[in-house]
């Protein structure tokens, strides 16, 4: 897959041990609008999607995440690859947190089913809501997210702004 950028924080100390999370995230796009999750905590949006659990697949983990953050059932064989992004930074508990997120194009059914949020998101309060690239990029950078950290938020932001660029949306 192709990289679209790449995040270093520098933040860490690079004698530390790191911990690699491989990570996936669904781009749907309907209407000319981008299914988004949006934290009502925090006033921002991201993908869908998240880690890949241990013996899953890319494609099972991408639509277990997007069903359970947004409530949209991925059909399997629309998906194509956009690109990924490396993210570099101190963890909360590791030294070094390198997460690689891979992002994929998708189409959903229509139907909207019952999230199921992990402890941390029903906190955030995340809900779907379907949003212009430009409103969420404003919004991720330019509104007060409180102690979120700003570079998961950039990162989404720049992914958008290929989007738009490549002319996917």
């Amino acid at each position: 897959m192709r990289e679209l950028f790449y995040m270093d924080l520098k933040d860490y100390d690079p004698d530390g041990k790191a911990v690699v999370r491989p990570s996936v995230r669904g781009i749907v796009i309907k209407d000319k609008k981008l299914a988004m999750v949006y934290s009502q905590k925090f006033d921002y949006y991201k993908f869908p999607g998240g880690g890949i659990e241990a013996g899953e697949t890319w494609l099972d983990a991408l639509c277990r995440e997007v069903m359970e953050e947004a409530g949209l059932k991925v059909y399997p064989e629309s998906v194509r690859e956009f690109g990924s992004v490396r993210r570099v930074m101190k963890g909360w508990r590791e030294d070094i947190f390198i997460q690689d997120n891979y992002y994929y194009i998708c189409h959903t059914e229509d139907t909207i089913y019952p999230q199921q949020l992990d402890n941390y998101e029903a906190e955030e309060r995340f809900l779907l809501r379907y949003v212009s690239p430009e409103e969420a990029i404003w919004v991720n950078r330019y509104h007060d997210h409180g102690t979120k950290r700003q570079s998961m938020l950039e990162r989404e932001a720049r992914v958008m702004e290929r989007l738009m660029a490549e002319h996917e949306i």
